[in-house]
């Protein structure tokens, strides 16, 4: 067996592989010999389109995947669930739009019990995916995963595919090795994380666990915090006229360009990023941001436009939360931003900017000293890997777990979080594989051994 740091770029931990208990070595000799099979299981489930449901889509291929992972579990002794929600688990929250429904895109739970000693462990992940386009930037077919230079490429291969095969695999190994485990090992793939986190929701409604892993590309560090986010659009009115004349004074009648108003407003957002940036910073995250992701406006191209929409994607770290743990407090200050720069400007003053927000979810955190934290940081020393504790700059459905359900949850992976949605988005082999190593014997020391 080769237990090798996480890559030439991190720094080599010497430790010795005598920390390991011979039935660690046992497991962790097992699963380096199934790499291969790793690595197929992660092209069967890359060749399943399922890219994240909006609504009034179709169901994509989730059922089909789902029922691939099922067959995999029961096989290995596990009690699995394969079920559409009802919509009346989760109606009502905030992140849930009207009429939702889990139609085609069933959520899996599977239970390898142990003799009820012990904690139980939760591996949750999940299986939809983002869009593929440009899909002809692509140097092969994103749903065909490929095997170069060490890695498996594919739409899903980092974010998150590649750490559902390696959770599944170590589950399986550890079942099929007849490990004793004293407390339950869960592992629960959902759908929605991409869209709206209605899967984790319901995960963090129906199963009780003692700690989670969520392996999203963690890179093999231990992610114990993740920010918020919101969406914003901005709407600023103008008035048409034609492009070709010079316009009188808005007083007068004349035309107002509402993409050239919305610029102010731009320039008074990055005011408050800069602002965010200045303050006191988290240990694990970056500052409160606010990034434009789409604008649309104009209706001819020798008209003025007479409105303009902005949309923005804000994200927060826990320390600018409200008392409940949301996102009020980042909303006020945006819509007060907004409302100062539309101040400065006699048309803007006339005629306010109208924001309004489209959901978001709240940042989370767990503590360092979390038992399934200092579990995995020990498991990465004992591999003679780096012990990296860090968070996820963006959101992940262990916030879900630990906004929700109380659930001390961190983000342990395979892969790169800068590979996730891009074109040729790809995980390396080897972390595949020392991250079912990583899963494997954490849930030995985590759940107890009888």
């Amino acid at each position: 067996m080769t237990l090798l740091p996480l890559s030439t770029h991190d720094a080599i931990v010497a430790a010795p592989l005598t920390a390991l208990s011979n039935g660690e070595r046992r497991v962790c000799e097992h699963l380096a010999s199934r790499e291969a099979e790793i690595v197929e299981l992660l092209r069967a489930l890359v060749g399943f389109d399922t890219v994240t449901h909006v609504t009034g889509a179709r169901p994509r291929q989730e059922a089909q995947l789902q029922a691939l992972v099922a067959r995999r579990l029961e096989a290995a002794g596990a009690d699995v669930e394969v079920a559409e929600p009802d919509p009346a688990l989760v109606a009502g929250h905030a992140t849930v739009p009207e009429g939702f429904d889990f139609a085609g895109r069933p959520q899996l739970v599977a239970r390898f019990r142990g003799t009820g000693t012990g904690r139980t462990l939760l591996l949750n992940g999940h299986v939809d995916v983002v869009d593929v386009e440009p899909r002809h930037a692509w140097s092969h077919d994103p749903f065909d995963a490929v095997v170069r230079d060490g890695a498996v490429w594919g739409r899903g291969a980092a974010d998150m595919k590649g750490g559902v095969a390696s959770m599944v695999v170590a589950a399986q190994a550890l079942a099929e090795l007849d490990v004793p485990l004293a407390g339950d090992l869960v592992v629960n793939t959902v759908t929605e994380e991409e869209s709206s986190g209605i899967g984790g929701l319901v995960s963090a409604r129906t199963i009780a666990a003692d700690a989670a892993i969520v392996p999203e590309p963690s890179g093999l560090g231990v992610w114990v915090a993740c920010r918020g986010s919101l969406l914003a659009a901005i709407a600023v009115e103008g008035r048409a006229g034609h492009a070709g004349i010079l316009p009188r004074h808005h007083t007068r009648g004349g035309a107002v360009n509402a993409i050239e108003k919305m610029a102010y407003l731009l320039e008074a957002i990055g005011r408050l990023r800069e602002d965010w940036a200045q303050r006191s910073r988290h240990p694990y995250l970056p500052p409160a941001n606010c990034v434009p992701t789409g604008v649309s406006g104009g209706e001819w191209f020798v008209s003025y436009p007479s409105a303009c929409v902005l949309e923005c994607h804000l994200q927060y770290p826990p320390g600018h939360a409200d008392e409940h743990g949301g996102g009020t407090l980042v909303m006020r200050e945006f819509e007060e931003t907004i409302a100062r720069a539309a101040a400065a400007d006699p048309w803007l003053r006339e005629h306010p900017p109208r924001v309004s927000w489209r959901g978001g979810v709240p940042p989370a955190e767990v503590s360092p000293q979390e038992p399934v934290a200092q579990t995995l940081l020990a498991v990465e020393r004992n591999l003679g890997r780096p012990e990296r504790l860090g968070g996820l700059e963006n959101w992940h459905d262990g916030a879900t777990l630990i906004f929700e359900a109380g659930m001390p949850a961190v983000c342990y992976g395979p892969g790169d979080i800068h590979r996730a949605h891009t074109v040729d988005e790809h995980v390396p082999v080897s972390e595949l594989v020392w991250c079912a190593q990583g899963i494997a014997v954490a849930a030995m020391r985590f759940c107890g051994l009888t």
